[in-house]
């Protein structure tokens, strides 16, 4: 979702730590690092904290490491990235091909020159300011000599022919719907309640959306995994695990004795308090991480759907503000902000997605999936208020890119939904309708229930681009 709310931000689940942040909205989906000055000189020092907290972790699946040097300029939770393995990526990009990608795609708002110099027949990659340390990273020389991309995950047209009556066969996807929803909507400020009527809770809404839509991708022949299946968190950490963590990053940010807890929802300086942090580490960053782990890991998928809601902002959950506003946007990885690309694992993170060619099939397959749904809901599309972490990509008009956490370290294609906004009147009075099959009169019209038309309109953007990418191989 998107704009105010816990600062309601248009979120993966993956922003930052709520240190003395203003409130934001909905709309204002941030990454980790589109931050305050006083954020990004937190996070730059959480290499320090971290090497004294995690080296005594057992956390599982890469998501803590051994501790880090202080040398290391690394992301909140993230791990010190392995160079070494770019170069499975020597000579797989031509210099052009590298130069407009990283241009018009990942790095739109500029990047210092120190960090990527790209010469005529290599890339020179910054691993680490402090110690001077580069990586080379090698281009074919042209088209014909470029070598085969490693990767795990298939693009469309490495899969095998569809089988009859199942356009979606041999297809790998996870679902991962996000947030948590349950009894964690309230701590992530994913619920809101209207009077008397049923609570919205996102991460239930969008679990709902992701249990039909592994039905019709499977009956289409899809192999459906699901990155979270139940309300429950995937880390086996809480809250309370972090609140070390927590007090030692608002010591940095200059609150030298950090209130325990929260005493009152409206207080101001609640950000300020080691529970409201702890629990963005956990739910924002943790979560997030160990997801990526299943996915990478585990899973192997060809594309991740990552399932959301939108929202606009509405004050007090418990007397929300309904909207007239109503709209949808998806969004894939990129527009990395410079202040992102100081971050050693970051910036290995945006060069491994550009050599994986992650972005050669996510886009083109979320501008068909954005055009089923602005057919299948007749939604405008949402325009961000400012260029500043975005950049629109595609010809839909839809789709934008953006640094999140999860379109980040998700190793293979990943398509981000963003459609309708909970509190605006209409989707809240399909919200309050259900599930249900066939057509309803609702708000004066007959129509689908909104969980069905979300799930459809995905299953016939996915029909459209892999049929036609299957077809245009076979010619």
């Amino acid at each position: 979702m998107t704009k105010q709310c816990r600062s309601r931000v248009n979120i993966d689940l993956l922003r930052a730590p709520r240190l003395a942040y203003t409130r934001r909205s909905p709309n204002d989906k941030m990454s980790p690092h589109s931050l305050s000055a006083a954020s990004v000189f937190v996070m730059r020092h959480l290499s320090l904290v971290l090497h004294s907290l995690i080296h005594h972790s057992s956390f599982l699946l890469l998501i803590f490491l051994p501790a880090l040097q202080a040398a290391d300029n690394i992301s909140v939770l993230g791990s010190k990235p392995r160079w070494s393995v770019l170069e499975h990526y020597q000579e797989t990009i031509t210099r052009d091909d590298f130069a407009r990608v990283i241009q018009s795609i990942y790095c739109t708002h500029g990047f210092a020159p120190d960090l990527i110099e790209i010469n005529e027949k290599s890339a020179r990659l910054m691993m680490n300011r402090s110690a001077q340390e580069f990586f080379t990273l090698r281009f074919a020389a042209n088209d014909t000599e470029r070598k085969p991309v490693p990767r795990l995950w298939r693009p469309a047209k490495s899969l095998p022919a569809a089988r009859p009556g199942k356009p979606l066969s041999g297809l790998k996807v996870a679902l991962d719907p996000g947030h948590l929803g349950g009894t964690w909507a309230k701590m992530e400020e994913r619920w809101f309640q209207f009077g008397d009527s049923q609570p919205v809770q996102e991460g239930d809404l969008a679990l709902r959306v992701a249990r039909l839509l592994g039905l019709r991708l499977r009956q289409l022949g899809a192999n459906v995994s699901f990155v979270r299946n139940n309300n429950e968190p995937i880390t086996a950490k809480r809250p309370d695990d972090f609140r070390e963590l927590a007090r030692k990053i608002l010591i940095k940010n200059g609150v030298p004795q950090p209130r325990a807890d929260v005493l009152d929802p409206n207080d101001p300086e609640k950000e300020q308090t080691i529970r409201w942090q702890s629990e963005i580490l956990f739910y924002r960053y943790s979560e997030i991480r160990r997801r990526a782990a299943l996915v990478n890991f585990k899973l192997h998928p060809d594309l991740v759907l990552c399932l959301h809601l939108n929202a606009e902002g509405w004050g007090d959950p418990n007397s929300p503000t309904l909207t007239d506003a109503n709209h949808f946007h998806l969004l894939v990885n990129g527009s990395y902000l410079a202040e992102e690309l100081e971050f050693d694992d970051e910036r290995f993170e945006m060069i491994r997605r550009l050599l994986s060619r992650a972005y050669d099939e996510e886009l083109p397959l979320a501008d068909t999936i954005a055009a089923a749904m602005a057919g299948e809901t007749s939604l405008p599309p949402y325009e961000y208020p400012t260029t500043n972490s975005t950049t629109k990509v595609g010809s839909s008009g839809y789709v934008y890119a953006r640094n999140l956490l999860a379109t980040r370290i998700y190793r293979c294609p990943v398509v981000y939904c963003e459609p309708y906004v909970m509190n605006s009147k209409d989707a809240f009075a399909r919200i309050q309708a259900g599930d249900y099959e066939g057509t309803r009169n609702v708000n004066g019209t007959e129509r689908k229930s909104i969980f069905r038309e979300y799930a459809d309109s995905v299953v016939d953007g996915l029909i459209d681009y892999y049929s036609k990418a299957r077809c245009s191989r076979d010619r």
